[in-house]
């Protein structure tokens, strides 16, 4: 018998696992881009990250990605400051964790990095 964990270098969340849409929020940032100040102090969960995922504690920075309907957009760089992993006796894992931005990409970059980084046909642009 055995375990499957994953290691990440990306945390990609939907909205309903907690990506802060309302403070991320990608029509307000093209028009006045989110400054770093402004979610520097703020610490931001995410829950039900399907399967046992590992992030290492901070230094170590992450991407963080927001997945809509299956497409993603890359935000910028967090440290993750908290994990946790439960299961069930399915034997069904999830993660769940909190996190500090500590990066916002400009508008621009976020376009150039989402479509660098994407898997074919997942880039939201």
């Amino acid at each position: 018998m055995g375990s499957y964990v994953e290691l990440n270098d990306t945390l990609q969340i939907t909205t309903e696992q907690g990506f802060p849409e309302d403070v991320l929020n990608l029509e307000k940032h093209r028009i006045n881009p989110i400054k770093l100040e402004e979610v520097a102090e703020k610490i931001f969960e995410f829950h039900d990250k399907t399967g046992a995922r590992i992030f290492h504690p901070a230094p170590n920075r992450y991407f963080l990605v927001h997945n809509i309907n299956g497409k993603w957009l890359y935000w910028g760089k967090i440290i993750m400051l908290e994990q946790t992993i439960t299961g069930d006796s399915k034997n069904t894992q999830t993660t769940s964790g909190k996190y500090k931005i500590i990066g916002v990409y400009d508008p621009e970059y976020q376009i150039q990095i989402t479509k660098h980084e994407t898997s074919k046909g997942l880039s939201y642009f």
